[in-house]
This record gives C-alpha cells, sequence and structure tokens, in this order.
C-alpha cells in the first residue's frame, strides 16, 4: 500500500513509509469537524495511505464521515483525492446533515472547527 502525506500548500505527495510516519506523528489529521448541539457530527480527515482499492484513478486520501447519524440507513464516508475537493465534500455533507436535522425537527446549530495545519 502507497503512503502519502501533503506538502505545505496541501498538494498530496507520495512518500516513503518512514517520512508518512514522520508527517504523521507531528499533526492532527482532521481537516474539519462539524458538531451539531444534538450529538451528531461531521468529520473530514487526511488517511494518507489510498483506499481507492483496485480501481484506477489518483489516491483517495481524504475521508469525510458521518457519525451518531445515519442518513438513507447506513452511516455515510465519501472520499476525495485532493484538499479542496475534501473540503467542498465537507461543506456538502454538513448540508445534507442539517437539512436532515430540520426535516427531523432537530436544532441546526453548528460549530466547525478547523485542525490541521501541515
Amino acid at each position: 500500500m502507497d503512503h502519502y502525506i501533503l506538502d505545505s500548500d496541501h498538494r498530496v505527495k507520495k512518500a516513503t513509509k518512514l517520512e508518512w510516519v514522520m508527517f504523521f506523528g507531528k499533526l492532527d489529521r482532521y481537516l474539519a469537524r462539524t458538531d451539531f448541539e444534538c450529538g451528531v457530527f461531521v468529520s473530514t480527515v487526511f488517511l494518507g495511505l489510498d483506499h481507492r482499492g483496485l480501481s484506477k484513478g489518483p489516491p483517495l486520501v481524504f475521508e469525510t464521515m458521518t457519525f451518531e447519524m445515519t442518513m438513507d440507513g447506513d452511516e455515510e464516508q465519501w472520499r476525495y483525492s485532493s484538499w479542496d475537493d475534501a473540503m467542498a465534500g465537507h461543506a456538502a455533507t454538513v448540508a445534507r446533515v442539517k437539512k436532515q436535522l430540520a426535516k427531523a425537527g432537530l436544532s441546526t446549530t453548528e460549530q466547525t472547527s478547523h485542525k490541521m495545519e501541515t
């Protein structure tokens, strides 16, 4: 399995295992986390390992997930190959969660934190 790190401009860069271990040892891998009053939260992280599997394309090294809420019956996840796509995916997921919470009559008050710095 290939290892990846981010450069100072948030671009994905292939790395040796040692570079990957050192990179992850010095940072929090969260790009963003949005918490809602009801306990639901959306998290977007840098995985650093390609989760594409056998399909072809750029490495899928970022992931957004919902927690404490199921949408369409399952907790969902979305994977991305770039920082910008991951941040856009986070925002889109937050919007979907807000819509579902409002439909259920729950508070849509949120607090988002951006943690990761390279």
